[in-house]
């Protein structure tokens, strides 16, 4: 297994990074207005044979490697309660996935990718991820979650207007409900007719594949199947990342948006549009501001992304995370 990656921040000026790049020459393209007609939008299932290319391309398992500070930076995942119910949208081959199996033995992970070629490597993967037995607790399933919505097994219609309510309650009166569990199962209205939402949504390099004009709806239904309380950990590419500034120009296909050869595509956030989607779709920002980048990459402007952490629970102050770091 290599070496983790480390992260700093103290030494770290965006600023600086945001003037080297736009002041670029050879890198100017990126930020020039976006005039041309956009290609037509692709359908949902031309957008799932993508990445069915996409991931049969790079099958050999060197591309995406076990994302083994995953617990580090989430530290939630070891904390939670036992018994705790995550959803890793947007699996992939499982590099998300594992590390959380291997961190907990009591955690339950449902796992979804809208590519069934993803979910097919993801289960090879765990498999041969020398975890033991996890066929209890690690649930694969087919699902575009930005078109199609998540199935009603994981959250029913009656758990949600639950979970709504629950929320519209617990906002008038935090220091009351303060100790409320996210698994007592009595006050968050589990029931036999779905698994009753998750505690957790792990959202990681998966939110810039969804078109923009979709990303909205997307995050609304990661809200409607978390339980009150339960926190959404995100990460994706941030704006200036050197992916996005590897991009040639006839990639651009809008602003800050680009697409491969291969149909697939990538959307570089800024904290600021990373906010206003989360948290117009009911989330409340949480935990603190805090900039790191891998101290390897500065001098080649290395791996530039955003990470929050999101509460679907109204019942606390909240503010917001924001990271630089390697995929």
């Amino acid at each position: 297994m290599g070496r983790e990656a480390e992260y700093f921040s103290k030494d770290f000026d965006w600023e600086k990074l945001k003037q080297e790049v736009e002041s670029n020459p050879s890198l100017s393209y990126h930020f020039q207005p976006f005039d041309s007609i956009p290609p037509s939008l692709p359908s949902p299932s031309q957008d799932s044979q993508a990445w069915n290319q996409f991931h049969i391309r790079h099958s050999t398992g060197r591309f995406f490697k076990e994302r083994r500070y995953l617990l580090k930076e989430f530290p939630e995942l070891l904390s939670c309660d036992e018994y705790s119910k995550v959803l890793e949208v947007g699996c992939g081959n499982g590099s998300t996935a594992l590390p959380m199996l291997r961190g907990r033995d009591n955690i339950t992970i449902y796992a979804c990718d809208c590519s069934n070629e993803a979910l097919e490597r993801a289960n090879k993967m765990i498999e041969v991820g020398n975890v033991g037995s996890v066929a209890h607790r690690f649930h694969l399933f087919h699902c575009d979650f930005s078109t199609n919505g998540f199935p009603k097994w994981l959250a029913c219609d009656s758990c949600q207007g639950n979970f709504l309510q629950k929320q519209h309650d617990q906002f008038p009166d935090a220091e009351e409900n303060k100790d409320t569990s996210l698994n007592n199962s009595s006050s968050l209205g589990e029931r036999k007719c779905c698994t009753g939402g998750v505690d957790f949504v792990t959202l990681i390099f998966t939110l810039s594949d969804v078109p923009l004009h979709r990303m909205p709806s997307a995050i609304r239904e990661c809200f409607s199947v978390l339980k009150p309380g339960g926190l959404l950990l995100f990460r994706d590419y941030g704006l200036y990342d050197m992916t996005m500034l590897r991009f040639e120009p006839d990639k651009r296909v809008g602003f800050r948006e680009y697409m491969r050869s291969d149909g697939t595509r990538s959307y570089f956030l800024c904290a600021d549009t990373v906010r206003d989607l989360f948290t117009g779709s009911g989330f409340k920002e949480h935990l603190s501001l805090n900039i790191v980048v891998s101290n390897q990459q500065i001098a080649e402007l290395g791996r530039v992304c955003v990470e929050f952490g999101f509460m679907g629970n109204f019942r606390n102050p909240f503010d917001v995370i924001l990271h630089n770091f390697v995929h």
